[in-house]
């Protein structure tokens, strides 16, 4: 839908008043054209065509004076639009409708008046020496008849820089395109530097330099590489510099303010161009690009032209510019040590995470300014809770910018509670929105590591049931670690489980995990049975697809450090495979094929195995019992080299289950069922003959306390299904399951309905 431009609307209602105020009796197009030299666009169009704007207005008024009769005195009346003024609006709209857009401008009417070879308007643009060639290359390509050294902007106070049509030269390309740091930290806009000493020191270091004094930091997102910048900006404020960086001024490039708006060729080297010599010219400036990845490819077109870092190197080199970088690791490896020359002309400074005790510092530092956005107050505590629990739930960030996010949203969450509320957060406050961040219980994040420790042993047996040496072997390894009595620089444990399938070792596991309040991480080594499959683990070496991937193991730990890693059935994977696990039982580390360290210092490491399970079970004569454990030495032997046995805190060795054990194994199925039916408004009661002879049928030697869930689902949930959905429990009940001569009895009691 065509409409007119609001300055367009103007620009008819001046020409109408104007031809009112002159007594004439049309409205012609050098109303139209005098009314146009008001508007601020137009004016600069014309002057950048040849033309002066003053002089045309003094042409038109006196050909008003002249040329048109005024209306008789005391005679009234609207001035009528001539033919040739419609013709122009309707030319120049349809100009519009055909280019795809829909307002109606201006410079589209100063176009249209060139085809209106009659008029007086057109002789008075001609006689100034502008053609209709004029106007549409500077509307449509910015090509001004002016020398270079007049390309200004008309001096006014209303004018529009955003002119999306008009490339305009700025006067101050450091105002346009940076933000004075110094300047920031005078108006108090920023936060304190909180250590960092050593890397700011370097800093300092590096741009004291007489050549490449451009420093790089180079470092996880959030570890505080910008915050590093901004602390030495305030440093230079506060005189707290050494004498060669007195009068030091840091500006912050926006990159995306260089970009913006520049369609032509040309346009953003020029803007860049001028950036940098805006700065040669003070010796004491410093350029500061965050991201600064970004400036490979940046500008540059498929022609193969230069992009801004090409246009940077000549100035880092001479050390004209002095320019500090940021980047990740990542982003490094991916554009600086692939660009040589762009890298050896910065000084790598790496920034490392902080530890918790650093980052417990760094929050109190900055406690004050968060106290006062938002009117709350921290206590000690609280601040240790979320450098402590962000460093073990919230695994995809870095410290300190994980503890920073979680004292922030704390703090808003208490400045929308009611004004009478409390205002003093404390510890459980800083857990429950760490729950809500990590998206697991809030139970899990509460309780304390010594509480769940001192009830390990308890909690696991009451959930895995006839393995009590086993839960106590592993238990015991635990305690050791979290005492400090374990090696620091190896997983918490080491575990190998042996014994027969079916029998609680993937289940301890996976109780050990939730009990803890760790994330479970399984494996199945089914899958990396082939040599080739091992290299998923860490990551596929260049050349080969997925190599920028990182392989699924490392990947793993490093989101996740505080884990439980099971490697189930691990005599399945390759023998590569025992290789890679030797250096993360020695070290606890294992490097992924980019040569990122993924940490196994906090992970339990469990592996479980049925080798040797066929040998002890075998019947033997005499002593059986230890014969036949020596048999399953003996296979273990044969499947696991020295060295990789040697590394282990403990094989663990799972027996089979007792018929006590199995009998408990069936309470924990029938617990579930239970949950499940009380959703149905339908209680279930097991007898204990019933009991007894689920714990007989559903246990096997050979495959465990694996069949019992089949063995449910086939005797009791088919059987109770049909009458949930159909019969006598549609709308709740009980039910007893009982034993028969031919298997076990059911005996239904429905809620009596209410109609």
């Amino acid at each position: 839908m065509l409409r007119l431009s609001r300055e367009l609307e103007m620009t008819f209602s001046l020409a109408v008043k104007e031809a009112q105020r002159r007594r004439h009796e049309y409205l012609c197009l050098e109303h139209i054209l005098y009314a146009l030299t008001f508007d601020e666009d137009v004016a600069e169009v014309i002057r950048h065509c040849g033309g002066d704007v003053k002089t045309l207005q003094r042409d038109l008024e006196a050909f008003f004076k002249d040329s048109i009769e005024q209306l008789e005195a005391g005679e009234e009346a609207e001035p009528q639009q001539t033919v040739g003024f419609q013709r122009v609006l309707q030319r120049a709209a349809a100009h519009v409708q055909s280019s795809g857009k829909e307002i109606v401008e201006g410079k589209n009417i100063l176009v249209a008046l060139f085809r209106e070879e009659k008029s007086h308007a057109l002789y008075l643009l001609q006689r100034q020496g502008i053609t209709r060639l004029d106007l549409l290359n500077y509307i449509s390509h910015g090509i001004s008849k002016l020398p270079a050294e007049e390309e200004e902007p008309a001096p006014s106070q209303n004018h529009r820089v955003e002119d999306e049509d008009e490339p305009r030269p700025v006067k101050d390309p450091l105002a346009a395109f940076t933000a004075n740091l110094v300047q920031r930290a005078k108006e108090g806009l920023i936060d304190p530097l909180i250590g960092r000493q050593t890397e700011l020191e370097r800093t300092i270091h590096v741009l004291a330099r007489r050549r490449k004094n451009n420093p790089i930091y180079v470092g996880d997102s959030g570890v505080g590489k910008t915050a590093i910048v901004d602390g030495l900006a305030l440093q230079i404020f506060k005189g707290e510099v050494p004498e060669v960086l007195k009068n030091a001024v840091i500006y912050s490039l926006d990159m995306g303010a260089v970009l913006a708006g520049t369609k032509f060729r040309g346009q953003f080297e020029e803007r860049l161009k001028a950036v940098l010599n805006a700065l040669k010219k003070q010796p004491n400036a410093v350029l500061f690009i965050d991201e600064i990845h970004t400036i490979v490819g940046a500008g540059a077109t498929s022609g193969g032209s230069m992009d801004a870092s090409n246009i940077l190197k000549p100035a880092l080199a001479s050390g004209a510019l002095r320019c500090i970088g940021a980047t990740t690791y990542h982003e490094y490896r991916s554009y600086f040590e692939r660009d040589r020359a762009l890298a050896r002309r910065f000084q790598k400074i790496e920034v490392p995470e902080p530890s918790v005790e650093e980052a417990v510092q760094i929050l109190e530092g900055l406690k004050s300014h968060y106290e006062k956005h938002h009117g709350v107050t921290y206590t000690p505590e609280a601040l240790r809770a979320a450098a402590e629990l962000s460093a073990k739930y919230i695994n995809d960030r870095f410290l300190p910018d994980k503890a920073i996010d979680v004292i922030d949203e704390v703090g808003a969450a208490f400045k929308l509670k009611p004004a009478e509320a409390s205002r003093v957060i404390n510890d459980t406050d800083i857990e429950t929105v760490v729950a809500k961040i990590a998206r697991i219980p809030p139970r899990s994040v509460s309780a304390s590591d010594k509480e769940r420790l001192h009830d390990l042993d308890a909690d696991l047996k009451r959930v895995v049931f006839g393995q009590d040496k086993a839960i106590e072997t592993v238990v015991t390894a635990i305690k050791l670690s979290r005492a400090g009595l374990g090696h620091p620089e190896k997983p918490v444990g080491s575990l190998l489980f042996t014994g027969p399938t079916g029998v609680g070792k993937t289940e301890v596991a996976k109780q050990l995990a939730a009990t803890l309040g760790l994330q479970f991480l399984r494996f199945d080594m089914s899958e990396y049975m082939e040599k080739h499959t091992v290299s998923r683990l860490i990551g596929a070496p260049p050349g080969y697809v997925g190599f920028d991937q990182g392989g699924l193991l490392t990947e793993a730990i490093t989101r996740n450090p505080h884990s439980v890693l099971l490697l189930d059935e691990i005599e399945k994977a390759h023998p590569d495979l025992f290789n890679i696990l030797l250096q993360v039982m020695d070290h606890a580390t294992l490097t992924d094929n980019n040569g990122k360290k993924a940490d196994f210092r906090h992970v339990i490491l469990i592996m479980t195995s049925n080798a040797g399970a066929r040998e002890m079970a075998s019947a033997s004569i005499g002593f059986g019992d230890r014969s036949n454990l020596g048999k399953g030495e003996q296979a273990l032997e044969r499947l696991f080299s020295p060295e990789f046995r040697n590394r282990l805190d403990s094989i663990v060795t799972f027996g089979t289950l007792t018929p006590e054990a199995v009998e408990k194994v069936v309470d924990k199925f029938m617990a579930e069922i239970v949950q499940q039916l009380a959703e149905k408004k339908v209680t279930i009661a097991l007898t204990p003959e019933a009991r007894t002879y689920l714990a007989e049928k559903g246990y096997d030697k050979t495959f465990g306390a694996r069949p019992m869930a089949r063995l449910i689902q086939k005797e009791i949930k088919l059987a109770i299904a049909d009458e949930i959905l159909f019969g006598k429990l549609q709308n709740g009940g009980k039910v007893e399951v009982g034993l028969g001569e031919d298997g076990l009895t059911f005996q239904y009691e429905p809620v009596a309905s209410h109609e």
